[in-house]
């Protein structure tokens, strides 16, 4: 008789439906099974325009926020995008980033800056940490609120966190699978909030994130 065949690995995906199905996709090719267990619904906080008309940059910090600041923005000048994820999303809508650090997070952002920064409108999600804000004396304005969602945990081997809200609902509701995050401040917040992190992108994009998953698969 042969081996037993090894049970794959269940792969716990935690973006919105409608912004999933690349990543499950790819998941699903490295030979893991997917559940999908959505734990944050994106909700647009205002139809108003935004005329960013008198800055010298917009910061926006997400694939989320880079969506809503075209839909919303006017007069646009040069835009820094967080990371490669946020540059993407940016570049479907054919916008370039003038600016990407190198260092996939808030704090390399604002390390990384350009000097002097004039004057910085700072776009990002309800609630956004302020540090980065104060630092580089940006104006802020809110593109969405980010609604956590209440789901009973599934069962499974790993969990992939895209965003610190991400994680927060993970724990929120009882899940304490370990965890594979998109980048620093998602692996910061996982762990203030007690979670294992098996696995942290080096590219803090998809490709990244698929690249982590493929290294604690079993």
């Amino acid at each position: 008789m042969g081996r037993p065949r090894m049970s794959a690995t269940r792969v716990i995906v935690t973006r919105p439906r409608a912004q999933a199905r690349r990543l499950v996709e790819r998941i699903e090719a490295l030979g893991a099974v997917v559940v999908e267990c959505p734990l944050i619904e994106v909700e647009r906080s205002s139809e108003e325009p935004i005329d960013a008309s008198g800055y010298d940059w917009v910061i926006v910090t997400s694939a989320n926020g880079a969506d809503e600041l075209v839909r919303r923005g006017l007069n646009l000048p040069r835009i820094a995008a967080v990371g490669p994820g946020t540059a993407e999303a940016l570049r479907k809508h054919g916008i370039e980033p003038a600016f990407v650090p190198r260092d996939s997070s808030q704090e390399g952002l604002v390390r990384e800056f350009p000097r002097p920064a004039g004057r910085v409108l700072f776009a990002a999600a309800e609630g956004a940490r302020r540090r980065p804000i104060a630092e580089l004396g940006a104006d802020f304005v809110p593109l969405y609120r980010t609604r956590l969602l209440r789901p009973e945990p599934p069962e499974g081997d790993v969990v992939v966190l895209a965003s610190g809200s991400a994680a927060r609902a993970y724990a929120w509701v009882g899940g304490a699978a370990p965890a594979v995050t998109i980048g620093p401040e998602t692996s910061r917040v996982a762990r203030s909030v007690g979670l294992t992190v098996a696995a942290e992108a080096e590219a803090h994009d998809l490709d990244g994130l698929v690249a982590a998953v493929r290294t604690v698969l079993v």
